[in-house]
């Protein structure tokens, strides 16, 4: 009778021991993959995630070459920060469009001042100049193969009148509608880097040159014929319209040749390659902004790399149109008749017969967001927490969103004329919902997403702000 305990004792220790080896190993498993999370099996992302931060799934990306800039690019670089080829003499490329900000506004003015004594202003914050060197030409609907000629705008524009809008999700980037991308500026009027250096240096409210012959005059006073004369020849010396072309040549240059335009070295381009780790509030931030019920952020700005590898750029290059409330501080708008309507107008005019583009601007990217002042095309907002409030509230709390008239009712979408509001986007996350509905996001979900904003800044620059 004495045995059995003593049997019974061993039993159990044998089991212990067999049940401390079980949970060593699987420690010791674990611990491997947490150490090398790109090595677990996809049933453990998640887990992978919330405990270290890291991408499961790491990748390579395919950025541009870094590489000494040519002697046009150089000489691009010198005509983009000189300030004499404005007509006031104080204004250069470099002045709304501050490399310290990502080639962004260098403050929070909602458009920047110009003009011949710096007193003008124009109707828009200039978008930012990074991460443009992809950007395809302005078209509507599917992208056209590359030895394709697209047909004209207004064809294709009138066939887009009887199609039905596309909802746009996270992850989903096929539209079955005939919709506006690509092109530059926020209402894509020009689709080179070369035509889109033209406009700033004869815009009234801007560089306000009179014409391409005084801007030929002020580049040949500053020695820039000489400096060109090695690359394009003695003709050039004399013919002011030549000058003037491949000055704008040189500024194009220095845009896709200068690694600052486009670095690519965002702690999210890290964690993509798997060389950093996203903390707890980025990393929430991370799937809301990629979540289709939710923020939906990545269905506009879209969050993956391309199949070969291209570094995501963090926006479709689409059009929409979101109803911004109307910004007080932009001197235009105190005409109450005045409305800036981004693809029908004012100042894009080739396709403004096409009315069901009317209030669309240009969706622009999200890299270096939090280092902006300013806001969407009219430069309504200042910060992040802002935009995203509008785009929480919106739909749900019209009333902390828009103003109100004299008997009190909200002048709902009041930066776009009435027949115009079918225009505005109500069919995509987080706009299809109704007023009093629950907030798309709370606060605590808001302050996730904008961390994860901050991960998609340049390494190097200005410091950004929260």
């Amino acid at each position: 009778m004495s045995a059995a305990p003593g049997r019974s004792a061993r039993i159990w220790r044998r089991l212990a021991l067999a049940g401390g080896v079980a949970i060593l190993a699987l420690g010791g498993v674990g611990g491997f993959f947490l150490a090398f999370p790109e090595r677990a099996p996809a049933s453990l992302d998640r887990t992978i995630e919330d405990i270290t931060g890291a991408n499961p799934h790491p990748v390579k990306l395919l950025r541009p070459p870094a590489e000494p800039l040519s002697l046009l690019a150089t000489i691009g670089e010198k005509i983009f920060n000189d300030p004499t080829l404005s007509a006031s003499g104080r204004q250069s490329c470099a002045s709304c469009h501050s490399p310290d900000h990502a080639y962004g506004p260098p403050d929070g003015r909602s458009v920047q001042p110009g003009g011949p004594d710096m007193t003008s202003e124009g109707v828009r914050p200039p978008p930012s100049l990074a991460y443009l060197y992809r950007q395809d030409i302005f078209s509507i609907g599917p992208v056209a193969a590359e030895n394709d000629a697209p047909p004209p705008l207004d064809q294709v524009a009138a066939q887009a009148q009887t199609t039905a809008r596309a909802t746009k999700s996270a992850g989903s980037n096929t539209l079955a509608s005939l919709v506006p991308r690509g092109g530059l500026f926020w209402d894509g009027r020009e689709d080179t880097l070369m035509s889109q250096a033209n406009g700033p240096m004869m815009n009234p409210a801007e560089m306000a040159n009179k014409d391409k012959y005084e801007i030929a005059r002020k580049l040949t006073s500053a020695g820039y014929d000489k400096l060109l004369q090695p690359l394009f020849g003695d003709t050039m010396l004399h013919n002011p319209e030549m000058l003037f072309t491949e000055a704008m040549s040189a500024l194009s240059r220095y845009q896709i040749e200068a690694q600052s335009f486009h670095r690519f070295n965002s702690k999210y381009d890290l964690w993509l390659e798997g060389k950093a780790r996203l903390s707890h509030a980025e990393m929430r931030g991370l799937r809301l902004f990629n979540d289709p019920d939710r923020a939906n952020c990545a269905g506009c700005h879209l969050s993956q790399p391309t199949s070969d590898g291209l570094p995501p750029l963090f926006t479709d290059t689409e059009y929409e149109a979101l109803g911004v409330p109307r910004n007080p501080a932009i001197r235009a708008n105190r005409d109450p008749h005045f409305f800036d309507m981004g693809l029908c107008g004012p100042l894009r005019t080739d396709i403004a017969r096409q009315t069901q583009y009317c209030g669309m601007f240009l969706t622009p990217t999200l890299r270096n967001s939090a280092k902006r002042g300013v806001y969407f095309h009219n430069g309504r907002y200042h910060t992040l927490k802002q935009v995203m409030n509008f785009y929480n509230l919106r739909e749900v709390d019209p009333g902390s969103i828009y103003p109100r008239d004299a008997a009190g009712k909200i002048i709902k979408y009041d930066d776009l004329p009435t027949r115009y509001h079918a225009n505005i986007d109500v069919a995509d996350a987080p706009f299809d919902r109704k007023a009093g509905d629950k907030h798309p996001m709370s606060e605590a979900e808001i302050a996730d997403i904008i961390a994860f904003l901050h991960t998609l800044d340049d390494a190097n620059g200005a410091p950004a702000k929260r």
